[in-house]
């Protein structure tokens, strides 16, 4: 049905954004709003979850997360708004990692999966995503972990990446955010 949208962000919810597109305003769930600027022009990877009675966008910066989302949801017991904050807290990397590797322990940190869904992911998935999925870790990603192993709390790191210059070296980009974080 839909790919993607291109617009700009008119609004940041608490787990989504609003993206005008001609006049148009999308509500979009992402895993990670704040990582969208307002009045920025944006490219948003769409899947379109429709139900008897539902009709929701989800949105993502990569390809490769959309991928990896469509993945989980196909899961037994796996929907949409439980796959979507595995995203928001955990890199399409560390994910398909802990798939493979059947660290219960890693997905059962995210919010709703305990360990029979966890179960469940491994069982389905393992072996099935490295090789189909092209995985790149972003700038962000590495800013991410090198906070996280500091000590800093994942959700204060991701507060902090859309203020961050992307232009800079990885290691003046952590510097910005250490400077942002001590604020």
């Amino acid at each position: 049905m839909f790919n993607y949208i291109k617009g700009q962000v008119v609004e940041n919810g608490s787990n989504y954004i609003t993206v005008d597109n001609q006049g148009i305003g999308y509500k979009i769930f992402v895993a990670n709003p704040f990582s969208f600027s307002l009045n920025e022009e944006i490219k948003v990877h769409i899947y379109a979850y429709i139900r008897e009675d539902e009709f929701s966008l989800y949105g993502f910066k990569e390809e490769n997360e959309k991928d990896l989302f469509l993945r989980l949801i196909n899961v037994k017991g796996l929907g949409p708004k439980m796959a979507l904050p595995m995203l928001a807290t955990g890199s399409v990397a560390g994910i398909i990692d802990a798939i493979d590797r059947e660290n219960i322990l890693y997905l059962t940190k995210f919010p709703k999966i305990g360990e029979k869904v966890a179960r469940q992911i491994i069982l389905d998935l393992k072996g099935k995503l490295a090789a189909t999925l092209e995985v790149t870790p972003s700038a962000n990603d590495e800013v991410v972990e090198a906070l996280i192993s500091l000590g800093y709390k994942s959700a204060d790191v991701k507060k902090v990446l859309p203020k961050l210059d992307t232009t800079l070296k990885l290691e003046d980009q952590i510097k910005e955010a250490l400077k942002l974080l001590l604020k």
